[in-house]
């Protein structure tokens, strides 16, 4: 009897990884300086740590449900569309791993996303739009970058991150809205004004720090998402001319629809919506910039044409 398989052939991005340890050591710090605060400051922090784990253990049991009931996607057989199955049965044998649900989306935003907990619980969803532009060559490069977010479990990485800033985002709510409408009574105390003020103040830089390093970690997952599923195909040319396509889509969706898959940006293989400018905007932004994408699959073609 046979167990499941815990590698594929996916090829590693050393350099990407050590950014991806990096960032996730950076995390685990804040998250233990955090703790030695809150065991300094509260008693009873443990019910805020026990609802943000209850919504993270939601999203990483759920997940696919939940992303595929707000798209609007359901799962597809073969039969009802073969091109899609066909595709992704050759990559997942080329990758040697298990095959994930298939799923389409009915809307007409260009866009493809893989979420689930495991390989063995994972969906790949791909929208109307997206089939509708890119030829079989360049939606396989897509599916091959969404397989390589299943394969490196990028879901549950991302869901685990998120742990932190959940946590303090939610102290830093319940200190305000306990102030507002608790706290009238204890107004005058000094000592209870200064435990409010310090306990918002230290969560609200947590979570906007947790913000910033789980930002950086999804640019890097993306990055080497698109590394490993250029080299799945062997094409990288396929996948750099499927995000171009991608990009220039996106001016010709409706604004409306736009914003209501934004909240989703993190999931897909391009954000919905372009960041806004600013110098703040490479930061905050869940995906490396269209031109950073391009040069890697661009250097990497370079490095596959020279072994060749």
């Amino acid at each position: 009897m046979s167990g499941k398989k815990s590698r594929t052939r996916f090829s590693p991005d050393r350099q990407l990884s050590a950014r991806m340890l990096a960032t996730m050591l950076l995390l685990g710090l804040l998250y233990a300086a955090f703790v030695v605060v809150l065991l300094a400051l509260l008693g009873s922090w443990i019910v805020v740590v026990g609802i943000a784990a209850a919504v993270l253990a939601a999203q990483y049991w759920f997940s696919d449900k939940i992303a595929l009931f707000a798209l609007h996607g359901h799962v597809v057989a073969p039969a009802e569309q073969p091109r899609l199955h066909g595709i992704v049965d050759r990559l997942c044998a080329t990758a040697d791993m298990p095959k994930p649900a298939l799923a389409v989306s009915e809307t007409d935003l260009p866009n493809a996303f893989a979420t689930g907990r495991d390989p063995g619980h994972a969906v790949l969803c791909v929208t109307i739009g997206l089939m509708r532009r890119l030829d079989d060559e360049e939606l396989e490069g897509v599916l091959a970058h969404e397989l390589s977010h299943i394969a490196h479990r990028d879901v549950v990485v991302i869901t685990a991150a998120s742990f932190l800033g959940i946590v303090a985002g939610l102290l830093a709510r319940f200190a305000f809205y306990g102030t507002v409408l608790g706290g009238r009574g204890r107004s005058g105390n000094p000592a209870f004004l200064a435990f409010i003020s310090m306990l918002m103040l230290v969560s609200t830089a947590v979570y906007a720090i947790s913000l910033l390093l789980i930002r950086t970690l999804s640019r890097y997952r993306e990055l080497a998402a698109d590394r490993a599923g250029a080299l799945l195909t062997g094409r990288p040319s396929q996948l750099a001319s499927a995000l171009t396509k991608l990009d220039t889509s996106r001016t010709r969706i409706p604004t409306r629809d736009l914003r209501a898959a934004q909240a989703f940006n993190a999931f897909f293989i391009v954000p919905a919506r372009r960041g806004a400018a600013g110098p703040l905007s490479g930061l905050l932004s869940t995906h490396p910039s269209l031109q950073q994408r391009l040069d890697q699959l661009a250097a990497l073609s370079t490095q596959l044409g020279q072994q060749r």
